[in-house]
């Protein structure tokens, strides 16, 4: 088990939100923790995809998982449940913390065609986020500053 990898506790708590599979016949070949575990390590670290290390599976099996469960909307309902849980156990404060700044296009790393997206983005083969959709009026805009965009924050304690 790697450092940043679930404990068995953890999985014991995760594992029951998770969706069921329907597939009858064999096993899977890369069981579920290992996948996560590479989800898990590719959103800590940040590394491209096919990087994860291969003690987690193929990188696209990773992938796969992880886009197929973002579209369906697993993700969010796995985060609310757990939420409901450490709510209930006393574990999580709802105190929130705000802060916003603006940040000019180069910046934010925005690469300099960002600013000319197509016009028709529901011409896009698959749009990258899950279930929720980017409202039209996000994303960066011409300001007396160039182009910018507003980020927010909350935090949770």
């Amino acid at each position: 088990m790697g450092r940043g990898d679930l404990t068995d506790n953890q999985w014991a708590v995760l594992e029951p939100l998770l969706p069921k599979g329907t597939r009858a016949g064999r096993a899977p070949v890369w069981h579920r923790r290992r996948l996560i575990g590479g989800i898990r390590f590719r959103v800590r670290t940040g590394v491209p995809w096919r990087d994860v290390p291969a003690e987690y599976g193929p990188w696209g099996r990773v992938y796969d998982l992880f886009r197929r469960w973002q579209r369906s909307g697993t993700w969010h309902r796995t985060l609310t449940r757990l939420q409901s849980l450490a709510e209930t156990k006393g574990a999580i404060v709802w105190d929130l913390s705000v802060d916003s700044t603006v940040c000019r296009a180069h910046v934010c790393r925005a690469h300099q065609h960002a600013v000319g997206a197509r016009t028709r983005g529901d011409l896009q083969k698959e749009p990258p986020g899950g279930i929720a959709s980017e409202p039209s009026d996000h994303g960066l805009g011409r300001s007396r500053g160039g182009f910018t965009t507003k980020l927010h924050l909350v935090v949770l304690r």
